[in-house]
């Protein structure tokens, strides 16, 4: 369970790193969508585990095009919120797959081939 403060520290580096991918690193994307979709802090605020998806793309090849850029844009980060916190975090990057999966969850479930219950066929009909 993450405390107020580290809550408060995620909102703030998944708002900021958002901007980066949007602003100061287009070139890591080629016209892909980065998006930071969660992001986790240690309990000492050290750590930031961040976790991005893309939208369209090679997302193995861009995960790693962005992890070679993560100096880069840990500096960015700093740059932007440097004056407001002690310690600018080490960035740990994640490819998150949580919209692969509920799209293959969804998917899943509307093949499914449900036959109506009887009863309530006859509750339908009690009712008329």
């Amino acid at each position: 369970m993450e405390t107020k403060r580290q809550q408060k520290f995620s909102k703030l580096i998944q708002k900021e790193i958002g901007e980066i991918f949007q602003r100061e690193m287009k070139h890591l994307s080629s016209g892909t969508m980065i998006t930071v979709t969660r992001v986790l802090m240690s309990p000492d605020l050290g750590l930031a585990k961040v976790y991005i998806s893309f939208l369209t793309g090679n997302k193995e090849q861009l995960l790693d095009r962005v992890q070679a850029a993560k100096s880069e844009l840990r500096k960015h980060l700093g740059n932007r919120i440097g004056k407001s916190v002690r310690i600018i975090p080490e960035l740990a990057l994640f490819g998150d797959d949580s919209a692969t999966y509920a799209q293959h969850m969804d998917k899943v479930i509307s093949s499914l081939d449900i036959p109506e219950d009887e009863e309530d066929e006859d509750d339908e009909r009690d009712a008329r």
